[in-house]
């Protein structure tokens, strides 16, 4: 059995998985603001919760002991950051308490167990490449676009993490061949400009229609907007679309990947679906481009499913 945790800023989620990817037992808590110890001690508690749920859900026989030496249920946590490969601290988190903290330690030590952590972009993909909508795929490149742009890339089913950790990070690369009056690009908050989160975020959607006179609130009020045929949202949506076809091509003539699986709130832009593979292969490297961009088979639950899938199979195969 797996269980999987899901560390966002406001909220905890939490399921468990039987060896067949079956939902056996799901739960979430309110994420304690700004309260690091507070913190770990949630998803201890979570873990115990679920794990005593699922043990009611999966068939076992009824003398089988309890054993808090050796658990019945592998941990993996979905984190807002990464992790540090040399020094093991928490980074990158927009969860600012959990920033330099030596969060695997501690929760290993709260939970009596091993835990493996990824970033949540890293879950999202891992979940969509195990059996979500890229299941079979050898590369995958898993996409957020959501209130901020992050990415992942499974290969052979194991989530590739780099060097520093930071494997599929594309949203903080500036926004490739930009036009004239594309540059020097939005200011992001990670101190430079034009990065690709400026562009392809909900609210760098919305900004940028803004900027070209329809007055956005945010991304599904542009989208809305344009479906009712307003002319200035339908071409804020065609810059959209451009620019994410170029972003995704430069992933594409790196990494080559099999399926690039959209996730985030725009992933339910149904619109992207058809328009981006249209103007993807203008900016790839090669002859042809058949990449498929595909929906999430698991939706907002990737990310969740995909920390329970941060373990092995029983055998050692890679889940």
């Amino acid at each position: 059995m797996r269980i999987g945790i899901d560390l966002g800023g406001t909220k905890i989620e939490g399921i468990a998985l039987a060896p067949s990817g079956a939902v056996l037992a799901r739960a979430r808590v309110s994420t304690p603001q700004g309260d690091y110890d507070g913190t770990v001690g949630a998803i201890a508690a979570l873990v115990a919760r679920i794990e005593d749920d699922a043990s009611k859900s999966e068939p076992r026989s009824t003398s089988e002991p309890r054993s808090t030496s050796s658990p019945r249920a592998t941990v993996g946590i979905g984190t807002p950051g990464t992790v540090t490969p040399a020094t093991g601290l928490m980074m990158n988190c927009n969860s600012t308490c959990l920033n330099g903290r030596p969060l695997p330690r501690d929760l290993e030590e709260a939970l009596g167990r091993p835990v493996r952590i990824a970033n949540d972009a890293n879950c999202f993909a891992l979940s969509e490449a195990s059996d979500g909508a890229a299941a079979g795929a050898h590369v995958v490149f898993g996409v957020i676009l959501g209130t901020g742009v992050g990415g992942g890339i499974v290969v052979g089913g194991s989530v590739l993490r780099g060097h520093h950790g930071i494997a599929g990070e594309w949203g903080h690369n500036p926004l490739p061949a930009p036009s004239h009056a594309e540059l020097p690009g939005p200011a992001c908050y990670c101190g430079r400009s034009g990065c690709i989160e400026t562009w392809l975020s909900g609210p760098g959607f919305a900004a940028d229609a803004a900027r070209g006179g329809f007055a956005a609130t945010d991304a599904a009020h542009v989208v809305a907007a344009m479906r009712a045929g307003d002319e200035r949202a339908a071409v804020a949506f065609a810059r959209y679309a451009d620019r994410l076809a170029r972003a995704l091509a430069s992933v594409i003539n790196v990494v080559d990947p099999d399926v690039v699986v959209l996730g985030g709130g725009l992933s339910n832009v149904g619109e992207l679906y058809t328009a981006v593979p249209t103007l993807t292969p203008a900016y790839v490297f090669s002859d042809s481009v058949t990449t498929a961009v595909v929906a999430p088979r698991h939706g907002d639950a990737s990310g969740v499913r995909g920390a329970a899938w941060l373990w092995p199979e029983p055998d050692g195969s890679a889940a």
